[in-house]
């Protein structure tokens, strides 16, 4: 069953869907704050697969309200586009584990070794740190470094927003000349875009996040709440406008951020 809702009064207590279809077009900021976050809860409570379309210019109001929790984002989807999300938010529910869930077997794979390596990174880090502290612990070599054959040691010199946003840009450079899709890899372009942002204190949108990840809205949406699922990004409320939020990084992956670019300075090697 596909619950359908009236967004002057939506929900009757007899409504138990198996998949509940939002479609947000034409409808009021002021309304989807209010009524989001209550389809969210009763979605929660039902057990129901949670499917969201919008325009592009609704992605902050909505994302605020919905984003994670296994809700499937749409950005100006087809009729194609919706039926297929309703097909996988009803196999979510009937199979939690996601064996059929179509989205794992690329966008997931990719995800998973990319927090593999996160994690790695921050492991790294703590071995560094506590042979700083214990003094008698040397650190491993840097392969491919060439300062290590004359004695000298790498450069930690701490990262600057400057470096990362040329990194970006030499990414979209990239773009110009193979394309978009050849290199799409959008989970690195948010991590990078994210630590730049910390590094200049600034704030990041979910609208911008998106715009940063270089692929289509809903791709990107997707990204997003599977990072912040993993523990990779967080979600900040604005405090003066509930209708938005705000995206940073989790500390592990700001402090995997840094330790990968000093280590990339060490070894003489540019951020990717």
């Amino acid at each position: 069953m596909v619950a359908t809702i009236d967004w002057q009064a939506p929900f009757g207590l007899h409504a138990t869907p198996q998949v509940i279809v939002v479609e947000t077009a034409g409808v009021d900021v002021a309304i989807l704050a209010e009524h989001l976050p209550r389809i969210v809860e009763r979605a929660a409570v039902l057990e129901a697969g949670l499917v969201v379309a919008m325009g592009s210019d609704q992605i902050d109001a909505v994302a605020a309200a919905t984003l994670g929790g296994g809700t499937i984002l749409l950005v100006d989807p087809s009729v194609a586009d919706c039926i297929a999300a309703i097909v996988v938010a009803a196999e979510r529910v009937r199979s939690p584990a996601g064996v059929f869930d179509v989205t794992r077997e690329t966008d997931g794979t990719r995800l998973e070794r990319l927090n593999t390596e996160v994690a790695r990174i921050a492991e790294a880090l703590a071995r560094l740190t506590r042979a700083e502290i214990d003094g008698d612990a040397p650190a491993a070599p840097i392969v491919g470094d060439r300062t290590n054959r004359y004695g000298a040691p790498p450069s930690l010199t701490e990262p600057s927003a400057a470096d990362v946003r040329r990194a970006i840009r030499a990414r979209r450079l990239r773009d110009q000349f193979f394309g978009t899709a050849l290199f799409e890899d959008p989970g690195w372009d948010m991590l990078l875009d994210l630590y730049a942002a910390e590094l200049e204190r600034g704030r990041v949108s979910v609208s911008s996040l998106c715009i940063a990840a270089a692929v289509a809205p809903t791709t990107a949406l997707r990204w997003i709440a599977r990072m912040t699922d993993t523990g990779l990004f967080e979600r900040r409320p604005d405090m003066h406008d509930r209708r938005r939020a705000f995206m940073v990084l989790s500390d592990r992956a700001s402090e995997a951020m840094r330790g990968y670019i000093v280590a990339t300075r060490g070894a003489d090697l540019r951020i990717p």
